[in-house]
């Protein structure tokens, strides 16, 4: 399938910001202003856990909400956790798992995130999968086989249908939030790889129709060139989705189309 087959998708992650006043000038200031080809593109954010129900009634519906994290148990004495049930329950259908700021901080080992995404599926969600390397890899040319083990644990609990459900979001640790990015061609040689990974170990199909999107200091000044390269469906953006120029980021998506 050709890389213009498949549907972008931009998203942006709020992280832990935004009171509710700011929330509100981003939403109405630039997201409920931005236009663009839902057919073509999927736009999605994600807030804090608490604002979702207020970003739901003021937000423009053509953006998708999504949660920065969903639990890998269910209802119960699970005191904190936010389970995909409840997610499922506000009428939302994205998690974000794996991003390196759960890795580090969180203790999401590969095997939680493996679990977290199970469950998730389970309950009705589909899954932006963050997986990425530190710059230690990176230098010691251990990039490849860190994303392999990430992914390998993930496909242990998958099937090949699953894999519809999932965007695969490659997030470079070393270059989130460090103003620092991977190159086009350093970001499209891992993308490439991931591609030729899913081809290899679950079908060419499989291969052909997951997105695997960027993320690692995206910002409206790099979008355009990010995009040139063909394995590059789209972007997780952190900091620059609290910026009007996340406005310029959705738009760089129709230098793709």
């Amino acid at each position: 399938m050709a890389s213009a087959l498949r549907r972008l998708f931009i998203g942006g992650n709020w992280k832990c910001n935004n009171t509710l006043a700011q929330t509100k000038e981003l939403v109405e200031g630039t997201l409920n202003k931005i236009k663009f080809d839902q057919n073509k593109v999927e736009v999605v954010v994600a807030p804090i856990f608490l604002q979702v129900p207020y970003v739901q009634s003021i937000l423009q519906k053509q953006i998708q909400i999504a949660v920065q994290n969903t639990s890998a148990t269910g209802f119960g004495a699970y005191t904190g956790e936010i389970a995909p049930q409840h997610v499922k329950d506000l009428g939302l259908k994205w998690t974000v798992l794996g991003h390196s700021e759960r890795r580090q901080y969180y203790a999401d080992t590969d095997e939680v995130v493996a679990n977290k995404t199970r469950n998730a599926l389970d309950n009705g969600l589909d899954v932006i999968l963050c997986i990425g390397e530190s710059l230690q890899h990176r230098e010691g040319g251990k990039t490849l086989d860190v994303v392999s083990s990430q992914l390998n644990a993930v496909r242990s609990k998958l099937s090949p249908q699953d894999y519809a459900r999932i965007v695969v979001a490659y997030e470079p640790v070393w270059a989130i939030g460090t103003g620092k990015t991977a190159s086009p061609e350093q970001a499209e040689e891992v993308h490439e790889y991931i591609r030729g990974y899913l081809k290899k170990e679950v079908s060419q199909d499989v291969a052909n129709q997951v997105r695997i999107i960027y993320g690692g200091s995206v910002t409206e000044k790099n979008a355009v060139d990010l995009f040139k390269q063909q394995n590059i469906d789209g972007f997780l953006v952190g900091g620059a989705a609290l910026k009007p120029g996340f406005t310029q980021i959705v738009d760089a998506a129709k230098s793709r189309q």
